[in-house]
């Protein structure tokens, strides 16, 4: 039975809600943009609400399989090794021929679940690191160590520090590209649109 939890998170991981989403909008991510199924890309390409949805999707999608986990066997080693395979299944999804996205949003679900306060850690260093940078993928990969570090810290298990320094690691294996354009100083800003004033008469 815990083959069969681990394969469906895999394949609850595998579903690629940014390819979906901009879909309805006439765009394919993997065609437009930065390539990326993500959040960031997809607001770019198809527009800021698909992105929001994008990104609270592939949020749920590493959250709810480690909940279930960890509701069906309260055993946390299990709950974080479900939460990695929803994760591995977003950056590896058969659904895509095995290239998918680099895995922020659904490692930040499963932390929510596995360990509450790396995610905390997380979002706390990420939006730090956004409101003076601006660069999505300086703030991920900031925000992803400040989980890695503070798992250990909290006396998060073992199985639980394991699974989100496996997530890390892959997550930062994935912003390679990015981490050769932050060095080249051509790693591209995100600046929200300001809303206009409206015409006076």
């Amino acid at each position: 039975m815990r083959l069969l939890a681990l394969a469906a998170a895999y394949l609850c991981g595998a579903v690629p809600w940014g390819v979906l989403l901009a879909r309805l909008a006439g765009v394919d991510p993997r065609r437009a943009g930065s390539g990326n199924i993500g959040a960031t890309n997809v607001a770019r390409t198809a527009g800021a609400a698909l992105g929001v949805a994008t990104l609270v999707l592939d949020v749920a999608k590493g959250a709810l399989p480690a909940w279930l986990a960890w509701q069906a066997t309260s055993d946390a080693a299990f709950a974080a090794v479900t939460g990695l395979a929803a994760f591995l299944g977003h950056v590896f999804p058969v659904t895509l021929g095995f290239a998918g996205g680099k895995g922020v949003a659904t490692a930040l679900g499963v932390l929510l679940v596995i360990c509450p306060p790396a995610a905390l850690a997380a979002v706390v260093v990420f939006a730090a690191i956004f409101a003076l940078d601006r660069r999505v993928s300086v703030a991920s990969l900031a925000g992803s160590v400040a989980a890695a570090l503070a798992a250990p810290l909290v006396g998060a298990p073992l199985a639980v520090v394991l699974a989100i320094v496996a997530m890390v690691a892959i997550v930062v294996v994935r912003h390679r590209d990015n981490v050769r354009r932050i060095y080249r100083r051509t790693e591209p800003r995100l600046h929200l649109p300001r809303k206009q004033a409206p015409p006076t008469n």
